[in-house]
């Protein structure tokens, strides 16, 4: 397979498309993360830009080649981040290119508050976009360890538990135009949600991480006396 850098691929036409739609889909979904901190995993893209829209008074990057103010350079895996500090965290294609896609999920369940969000972009493997990737034999997209469904990515969140808020279907028209189709405006992919969903090229998943509650166990200072209920024991006129 002929590894395409993702720096390389976002600025050809498609890729500019790709990226310039994505931040219309992420400044949208991620304009009600409101708090201190808000971070992204995994670069994709200028910076921290994707994650601009959310409300958060802070916005990091952290990336294995991350460079450039509010930039961590730090495995995906291993996140140098406290545990439950932070209120939202973006994936942007991350899980597709790193090899220890669930450590990542692990590792964001970790890190987020109670309640905080996490949003997620991908590719669908059998979309339009994947299956001219899988034709050109990987010579399309920037290279990837796997594409992942969007049903096995729900699996994985519900198993670390987490509520999915969201789930978008988009990138609609065919990857083989001019500058690449993807035009948010574009009367296909304003219908295409609600008529096309299964012929989408990627989808967008945010999930909440819900708050396990503790059910507190009262102690028992007292043994409740046993009131037995049943069939009388027989009188003496019952007996004769």
């Amino acid at each position: 397979m002929h590894d395409v850098p993702a720096s390389d691929w976002l600025v050809t036409p498609p890729g500019r498309a790709l990226l310039e739609f994505e931040q219309r889909v992420l400044d949208e979904a991620l304009s009600d993360v409101v708090g201190f901190e808000m971070l992204q995993v995994g670069r994709w893209g200028e910076g921290t830009r994707l994650v601009a829209a959310a409300r958060a008074q802070h916005h990091w990057l952290v990336a294995p080649d991350a460079r450039g103010p509010g930039t961590v350079r730090a495995s995906c895996d291993a996140l140098p981040i406290a545990t439950g500090s932070i209120e939202g965290v973006l994936l942007p294609h991350t899980l597709e290119h790193e090899p220890n896609p669930h450590e990542i999920l692990r590792e964001v369940e970790r890190v987020l508050m109670g309640e905080g969000q996490v949003a997620i972009c991908g590719f669908h493997p059998l979309g339009p976009w994947g299956l001219r990737n899988q034709l050109s034999r990987g010579r399309f997209l920037p290279h990837a360890e796997r594409l992942l469904g969007e049903g096995r990515v729900r699996d994985w969140l519900r198993l670390l538990g987490f509520e999915v808020v969201l789930a978008q279907p988009f990138l609609f028209v065919a990857p083989w135009r001019r500058r690449g189709g993807a035009d948010p405006g574009s009367w296909i992919e304003r219908r295409g949600p609600e008529l096309f969903a299964p012929l989408a090229g990627a989808y967008l998943l945010k999930a909440r991480k819900r708050v396990r509650t503790l059910t507190p166990i009262r102690p028992v200072w007292q043994r409740p006396r046993v009131v037995a209920v049943g069939v009388a024991e027989p009188t003496t006129r019952n007996a004769a």
